[in-house]
């Protein structure tokens, strides 16, 4: 999924923070809702956060909501400063390990 409108504030400016966010995940017995996915985003609009906060704090969330098998979430946040930062947070289930790679001749 890609969700390429995230917004949170600069906890010490108060500016807005772009970024897009990108999920990829290994469902188990529950999936991700994406209405339910995007009022949860929205939610932080008004928030202060830093970039590796934020990443992990939607991370976890996902993770407790869904219990997937594998998750990972790669947050692109726009330039602040002449800098733009990537973080990525990742969870594996205990034991999962993914379906070995097929290469086709």
């Amino acid at each position: 999924m890609t969700i390429p409108e995230f917004t949170c504030l600069c906890p010490k400016t108060g500016q807005p923070d772009f970024a897009t966010l990108e999920l990829e995940y290994v469902a188990d017995a529950r999936c991700v809702e994406l209405k339910s996915l995007k009022l949860y985003v929205w939610a932080f609009r008004d928030r202060g956060a830093f970039h590796e906060a934020v990443t992990n704090e939607i991370l976890g969330a996902l993770v407790a909501a869904t219990a997937p098998r594998y998750m990972k979430l790669t947050a692109r946040f726009n330039v602040r400063g002449g800098i733009y930062t990537t973080v990525v947070a990742t969870h594996r289930k205990p034991g999962w390990s993914p379906e070995p790679v097929v290469t086709l001749p």
